[in-house]
């Protein structure tokens, strides 16, 4: 998320009134909630590790051991584990 400067995008009027409240302070301004997409949506990782996960249980079930998956995708035996288990629950 980058920082836009408010007197670029409020009305002065607006600006204004919110400086009375929050003069130079730094405030959040949350989406609506129709328009929050999930985490991973937007940028595609959350679609790039379903492929990478998928792929580790499908070397998995064909015989690559753990420790030989952890050195491929550079992760901890506990995170290869978890993938495993958590893709074999969806694909059941």
């Amino acid at each position: 998320m980058k920082y836009v400067k408010a007197q670029d995008v409020l009305p002065e009027e607006i600006l204004k009134l919110i400086q009375e409240y929050a003069d130079g302070q730094y405030l959040y301004i949350p989406k609506k909630n129709n328009t929050h997409t999930p985490w991973g949506e937007q940028s595609g990782i959350k679609a790039a590790l379903k492929i990478r996960n998928n792929e580790i249980y499908y070397k998995y079930i064909h015989g690559a051991t753990i420790n030989e998956l952890t050195q491929e995708y550079y992760l901890s035996a506990q995170s290869i584990r978890r993938i495993i288990n958590t893709t074999k629950l969806l694909c059941s």
